[in-house]
């Protein structure tokens, strides 16, 4: 069994509406064909605003900066974040970082050796001999992947503290006005930037509210290498997709449905990658789709407040199911999506006894 504690979310500083983004990419493009229809799609994201490591103006940004200086920014800047999430998920869990026995990172923004986990190694002061498990590429799937994985070492290991982080910064990345195609008008407005940690444990420290993982899933839909992937250029990294994309989720709920067997679900911790993940995750598990109160109203808000995180967002959702957690022993699940088409899931408890 694998007991989570309470996530934390390390944003940044910078603020940037809906509005502003698309005042600055009409400012950008002002002779851009389609340019109104281009930015009505990107208000239909439902996202009002996001958190931005620098600010809109900067030239890692909508500036022209080389991906060499984007790259250093947005790693810089994750690892900035990756820290400050870590060390309240270990106060969360009740936990000094000579009790970590594993650590797990999710990051793919940028490129640099070593890895995001040496660095938090150092920067956290872990254990010398800790088991590390740095994972990359995995974009918005990171977080839940990680669950994965931190339930597999626990059960390799009884007993362990597993510390997951993931950071991104999607805004060196997707906002990026050197790119003018459909696609990129849509994730410019849909990421923010953002990192999460949180502590999976085989026994807790800490008494209080946590959830109990008992089984995890991992799919890759067949034949489905393009329909999202990333590009790299002079210019930086970007993301594309096909029109196919939009139809992943739902050609992978008959494998979802087929692993959860009938087990009921009280709540859901659904990544939140866009409006159309969302509603079709809903009806596909039988939830109820309201975003005001439904079944996926928390990751609907982490939509509307922080943007799409990355790998981060599942683990944001997870924090406000905390926030106004379900009843103890209400069953349910925690999923995510990323390029491939991949996803990663998990079915546990909310544990939160009478004390």
């Amino acid at each position: 069994m694998t007991y989570l504690a309470r996530p934390a979310i390390a944003l940044p500083e910078h603020v940037v509406t809906t509005d502003e983004l698309c005042d600055d990419i009409r400012r950008a493009h002002p002779g851009l064909p389609r340019l109104d229809a281009f930015l009505r799609i990107a208000r239909a994201t439902t996202v009002e605003t996001r958190r931005f490591t620098r600010p809109l103006s900067a030239p890692t940004v909508s500036g022209d900066a080389p991906v060499a200086e984007r790259n250093r920014a947005a790693y810089e800047d994750a690892l900035r974040l990756a820290v400050e999430a870590g060390r309240r998920a270990l106060a969360h869990a009740g936990l000094e970082p000579g009790d970590v026995d594993c650590v797990i990172t999710s990051h793919t923004t940028s490129w640099t050796v070593p890895s995001l986990d040496v660095h938090l190694i150092h920067a956290l002061g872990l254990r010398p001999d800790i088991r590390r498990i740095p994972l990359a590429t995995l974009g918005c799937a990171g977080g839940a992947q990680s669950l994965v994985y931190a339930h597999r070492d626990i059960a390799a290991h009884p007993g362990a503290h597993v510390l997951v982080v993931v950071a991104e910064c999607l805004s060196t990345a997707t906002y990026n006005h050197a790119d003018t195609s459909r696609e990129s008008m849509i994730y410019k407005a849909l990421f923010g930037d953002g990192a999460a940690a949180v502590v999976a444990s085989g026994v807790p420290r800490r008494p209080g509210p946590h959830v109990l993982l008992d089984d995890t899933f991992e799919y890759v839909l067949p034949d489905s290498v393009d329909r999202y992937r990333g590009r790299l250029s002079g210019a930086g990294l970007a993301f594309d997709s096909t029109p196919a994309a939009t139809r992943a989720l739902n050609d992978c709920l008959p494998a979802i449905t087929k692993w959860l067997g009938g087990r009921r679900l009280d709540f859901a911790v659904v990544h939140p990658g866009g409006p159309r993940i969302l509603t079709d995750a809903a009806h596909g598990l039988g939830l109820d789709p309201d975003p005001a109160d439904g079944d996926l109203t928390y990751s609907w808000a982490s939509l509307a407040a922080c943007g799409n995180l990355g790998g981060a967002a599942v683990l944001d959702v997870l924090a406000r199911t905390f926030d106004a957690p379900p009843a103890h022993e209400a069953e349910g699940i925690l999923i995510g999506f990323g390029p491939g088409f991949t996803l990663a899931a998990a079915h546990g408890r909310f544990i939160d006894p009478p004390r």
